[in-house]
C-alpha cells in the first residue's frame, strides 16, 4: 500500500506507527498472496506465475519505498524540532517546561529511528518468502 495521499503526521507517534502498520499489509499477507496466486507444480500450467510474481515484486518495491520515505520524512521533521527545542533550552536552562517537550521529542526520534531498524527486518522477511516462491517464475533487475 502507497503512502497516503496528503502530509504525513509526525507529531502523535501513535498516528504515525497506525499508519505504518497499515502500509505494512503487503508484507504481513505476503505468504497468503505467495499461496493463493502463485501455483505449486501440479497447478503450473493454469496461472502466469511469471506474470503474479511480477506484479507483486512491484508492489512490494513501492510499498518498501513509500514505507521508507514516510520514515525518514518524520524522522527529519522531529530532528529539526529536537534542534530547535535544544536551541532554545540553551538559552534558558530553567524553563522545566521546555526541558520536558525536548525529551519528550527526543524519546519520539529514537522511537522512529527504531521504525528503521523494524522496516528492514520486515522487508528481508518479505523478500525472502517472495525469492522462496517467485524466484523460478521472476528475476527481479539487477539494479537492486
Amino acid at each position: 500500500m502507497a503512502a497516503p495521499s496528503g502530509s504525513v503526521n509526525c507529531e502523535e507517534f501513535a498516528e504515525f506507527q497506525e499508519l505504518l502498520k497499515v502500509m505494512r499489509t503487503i508484507d504481513d499477507r505476503i505468504v497468503h498472496e505467495l499461496n493463493t496466486t502463485v501455483p505449486t507444480a501440479s497447478f503450473a500450467g493454469k496461472i502466469d506465475a511469471s506474470q503474479t510474481c511480477k506484479q507483486l515484486y512491484e508492489s512490494l518495491m513501492t510499498a518498501h519505498a513509500s514505507r521508507e520515505r514516510v520514515i525518514k520524512t518524520c524522522i527529519a521533521q522531529t530532528s529539526a524540532v529536537v534542534k530547535n527545542l535544544r536551541e532554545k533550552r540553551e538559552k534558558d536552562l530553567d524553563d522545566l517546561a521546555l526541558l520536558k517537550q525536548l525529551r519528550k521529542e527526543q524519546t519520539k526520534l529514537k522511537w522512529m529511528q527504531s521504525e528503521l531498524n523494524v522496516e528492514e527486518v520486515v522487508n528481508d522477511r518479505s523478500w525472502k518468502v517472495f525469492n522462496e516462491r517467485c524466484r523460478i517464475h521472476f528475476k527481479p533487475p539487477k539494479n537492486e
